[in-house]
Order: C-alpha cells, then structure tokens, then sequence
C-alpha cells in the first residue's frame, strides 16, 4: 500500500545496442594479458630457440665445443647428420649428438706475424 508499483518495475533491462561493446570491454584484460604472455614469454623463448638452431647448423670441424654435461672437446668430424666426433683428450675420441652441444667455441683464427711494419 506504501509502495508504488512504479517503483519496483524502475530497474528494467540492459539498453539495446550496447552489448557487443560489454563484451569486448569483459574480453579486454584478457586480450591484454594475451599480449603480455606473447611478448614476455614466447617471443623471446623463439628467438633463443632459432639462436642454438643456428649454432648447431653452423658447427664445423675444428670448433671447441661444451656438452650439456660440461665435456670440452675439439670437433674432429662433423657431418650434416646428427652425430659428431669430438676430441676430448689426447687420442680419445667420443661421438656426441649435434642437439647435446651447449656451447660453441670458433677455433681460434691464426695470427699473422708477417704483417708490414
């Protein structure tokens, strides 16, 4: 008796039109942490992917290289397969998996002592 009808039907339904805008307003901090995670997480973890892709292409003989298991050896065969033969001391000789090597080190370019003064 106190209460107005008109009052209790006051809340009515959301406007028209306007809900393909709340939805990409809800799906914004999404997209955004999307963006976030791409450019934090994946992109740089491809780079470095490409980087040891490309040190193990370029890996020939003679190059000192460094095992994942922390064995020094000069690389006395390398072929395009996947093995290649290191010298880990005087004499011995081990095959190693191309996808095992941590670390390449370039031999070292001779230096040239017939230079003009």
């Amino acid at each position: 008796m106190f209460v107005s009808p008109a009052f209790a039907q006051a809340a009515g339904a959301p406007a028209a039109g306007g809900g393909l805008t709340d939805i990409f307003i809800q799906l914004m901090p999404i997209l955004l942490l999307v963006v976030i995670f791409w450019l934090q997480i994946f992109r740089p973890q491809q780079k470095r992917l490409k980087a040891q892709q490309a040190m193990l292409s370029a890996i020939r003989r003679g190059d000192t290289v460094v095992s994942t298991g922390g064995i020094i050896g000069k690389v006395t065969k390398a072929v395009d397969g996947e093995d290649l033969e290191v010298e880990i001391a005087q004499g011995v000789r081990v095959r190693l998996v191309r996808g095992m090597v941590a670390d390449v080190r370039s031999k070292a370019e001779p230096v040239n002592d017939n230079k003009p003064v």
